[in-house]
């Protein structure tokens, strides 16, 4: 019997990556009911990062309240505890996500990322040796200032008043207090698992991208540059480190920056570092054929999204890798080179986006039976040599 990876990222608005795992696995086992298949839940830093990591290490979640996106918001949320518990994985959006705002509520003049901070704090209480901090899907533009916060940075005016920092207010810092900043940020290796090369300022920073989305008009995305180029100067003068031009600074509303400030965090592709941290290359190495998918696939998919990724893996052990998609786009011609073996749609032409999202477990199960259908036919013809 063959043994297949599985190894989808989330399909959007439908599947969790542990549900797409469920659903292949279905799939196969009505075609070859002894397979072996070996679930690695992928993710590349935003959402369902903590819960692929949960389950593809058998880790556990540690239950948390921390404050949302807007001061006053308490937010029941979580962090996973993997590797015997040395290590936590945290995502930024549990804490400080869009999701968590109505779209009236969304300003990033206003917002801060405080209770990641807090969540960053309570993880150093469970006295983990490493923290992996995904920072997809954020509301926040405050350059990771409500997260230094949080962790004991005072942020002081020029009459040594302290600020309680958010995006809007930035501009008003004029010296920084690490006296009190967690020690144990010190001896705590932190990841940041991102998918964002930008830098923090200009014309491809944090708020020229990124902050429309979040609630910014064009006349705020003009202060909140303002905003993090003064912060990131005043962090500059006191940390002698300039750090607002490298690559991912502008991640989360330039949470990469005040990381990489605050915590020396090292930034590593998202996908690249779930791949690492799952031992994905050593389970692919093991095996005949490898699945993966998404919501959509289509010419972006080379630009570090999680199939290619895996795919990429896959190529160099020589493995054959199906990717399925809810949409798959044009452009799709240099995946094949890639090490795509093939990519398949699983919803019919004319089925509509509703259906689609209702129905996403079901067609993903079919669809992946069908493959074990040809898959088992062509050994039928010409065996494959596995155990």
């Amino acid at each position: 019997m063959p043994t297949f990876v599985l190894a989808p990222d989330s399909f959007k608005e439908s599947l969790s990556a542990v549900q797409a795992c469920a659903a292949m696995q279905r799939g196969i086992l009505q075609v070859f009911p002894e397979a072996n298949c070996i679930a690695v839940p992928m993710a590349d830093g935003g959402e369902g990062t903590v819960d692929a990591m949960i389950s593809s290490l058998h880790g556990q979640k540690v239950e948390c309240q921390v404050t949302g996106p807007l001061v006053q918001q308490r937010i029941d949320t979580y962090l996973g505890l993997v590797g015997e518990g040395q290590t936590a994985v945290i995502e930024m959006a549990k804490a400080n996500g869009i999701h968590l705002l109505d779209v009236y509520e969304r300003n990033p003049m206003r917002t801060s990322t405080f209770g990641t901070g807090e969540m960053i704090k309570q993880a150093l209480d469970l006295g983990v040796q490493k923290i992996i901090i995904g920072l997809g899907g954020s509301v926040t533009n405050d350059g990771g200032a409500g997260m230094a916060y949080a962790l004991g940075v005072r942020f002081l005016d020029q009459h040594a008043q302290e600020i309680t920092v958010c995006g809007g207010n930035l501009n008003q810092i004029d010296a920084l207090d690490l006296s009190g900043l967690d020690p144990r940020l010190a001896h705590t290796e932190v990841l940041i698992a991102s998918d964002v090369n930008n830098p923090l300022c200009g014309t491809n920073g944090a708020s020229a991208i990124f902050a429309p989305q979040k609630g910014a008009t064009p006349e705020m995305i003009k202060i909140l540059d303002q905003n993090l180029s003064h912060f990131a100067d005043v962090v500059e003068s006191t940390l002698n480190v300039d750090l607002q031009h490298v690559a991912g600074a502008g991640a989360a509303g330039g949470l990469g920056f005040g990381l990489l400030a605050f915590a020396q965090a090292k930034i590593q592709s998202g996908v690249e570092l779930i791949i690492q941290q799952t031992g994905l290359a050593a389970k692919i190495a093991q095996a005949d054929i490898v699945l993966t998918g998404e919501g959509k696939i289509d010419h972006q998919t080379l630009m570090g999204k999680t199939p290619f990724g895996v795919a990429q893996v896959a190529q160099q052990y020589g493995k054959p890798v199906f990717a399925f998609a809810g949409m798959v786009g044009e452009g799709i011609e240099p995946l094949f080179d890639a090490g795509f073996t093939q990519i398949i749609g699983i919803n019919l032409p004319d089925c509509t986006l509703a259906e689609a999202l209702k129905n996403a477990e079901r067609h993903l199960e079919t669809t992946v039976m069908h493959m074990a259908l040809e898959i088992r036919n062509n050994l039928d013809t010409a065996p494959l040599d596995v155990q």
